[in-house]
This record gives structure tokens, sequence and C-alpha cells, in this order.
């Protein structure tokens, strides 16, 4: 399917074929035994309903104090390497000059949404943000640079691939909900989103 614009989000449906998918999988398979994932907790102290885990120089973790990027998860380990899967998309879409400093892996289990947020803790905005999509469909809702005013959603599946940069690098976005069971990549059901992005 043809990539196309949505408010400055470049979407490219059916980016990853089912095998390359499948070979995602596991590599994240291998990222989470080496940093589990864990529910971060927002700064009013209420569980967040995705579980994530990270990999790179840098994860991304919230607790009571703040949102930011560490060095190490939770339990004390640093990250585990980005997989080179993970690299090759971000070199053949993003930039073959320099790799991200974060891959961030958020997954959605029955019920899990995200509400709408901007990606403003990293240094340098210029970099965009590229988002991959594995297993379950999520709808993807984009709104404005600013809070408030009209949104747009579109529902992505499993391998498609986004790229927010530019303008839209800016933008509010989230995931309103996922349709849990729509897709057979993950036994159990649910869906992965990674997130790669240029921290320092």
């Amino acid at each position: 399917m043809t990539e196309f614009d949505l408010r400055g989000f470049r979407i490219l449906p059916g980016y990853l074929s089912a095998e390359c998918q499948a070979d995602l999988v596991a590599a994240l398979r291998d990222v989470a035994a080496q940093a589990p994932l864990f529910s971060p907790v927002t700064a009013s102290g209420k569980a967040m309903s995705v579980r994530m885990t990270s990999a790179g120089s840098y994860g991304w973790v919230s607790d009571r104090s703040r949102y930011r990027y560490a060095a190490a998860h939770p339990d004390g380990q640093s990250w585990p390497a980005i997989p080179s899967a993970v690299l090759g998309i971000w070199r053949d879409l993003v930039s073959d000059l320099r790799d991200p400093d974060c891959c961030l892996m958020n997954y959605y289990g029955e019920g899990a949404r995200m509400g709408l947020h901007q990606d403003r803790d990293e240094a340098d905005f210029s970099w965009p943000v590229l988002s991959i999509s594995l297993g379950d469909e999520g709808l993807l809702r984009i709104g404005n640079p600013v809070r408030g005013g009209s949104t747009v959603s579109h529902w992505l599946r499993s391998g498609d691939v986004v790229v927010m940069g530019g303008a839209a690098r800016m933008t509010y976005h989230g995931v309103d909900r996922i349709r849990f069971g729509s897709s057979a990549l993950l036994k159990m059901g649910g869906r992965i989103n990674l997130t790669c992005r240029v921290v320092d």
C-alpha cells in the first residue's frame, strides 16, 4: 500500500512483511528478557494502562517524581542494545548518519490506551520519532501542536510504520484503543508499539 501523509505524520502501511514482523518480535522477547516490562506511574501516582521497557543508551521511565530518560532500568540493570532490525528500519526511513539513543517498547494489553501527549523530553526536536506497530490494531489519534482543536484518527495495523518529523514532531497524539485479538502475531494478543528517538 502507498504511504500517505496525515497532518504531517508520514504513514507507511504494511512496511514490514509478516516474516520481518515475526523476526522482530523474537528480538523484542530478548530485550524484555534482559529488561522486563514494567508499569509506569504518572506524577499523580496512577499506574498507566500500558507496560513498557526500552533498549539503547537510554530508556524512558515515569514515576511520581517526573517523566524522564534514564540510563538504567528501574531494576538497576543497563538497557539492552537496540535490535539490529529496528536500527535497519531507522536507517532506511530516518538517517544512516545517527542512530537513535532510545527504542521505547510499549505493550498494550486488552483495554490499554495512551492519552494525547507530546514527545518533548528529548534535547533536539529536529530528529523525527519513528513508530513501529506490531500485533493488534491500534487507533491512532492526531491532534495539534497545542492542546485542543479538532483531531483525526487512523487505525494502525501490524507492520505499519509512522515517521513523525518536521512540523508534526511536536503534535499531540495518542492511542484511543486497540482491537484486541485482531492479529495473531502475539500469542497472548495485544499490541507492541516501538518508538525510536534521538535523546541527546
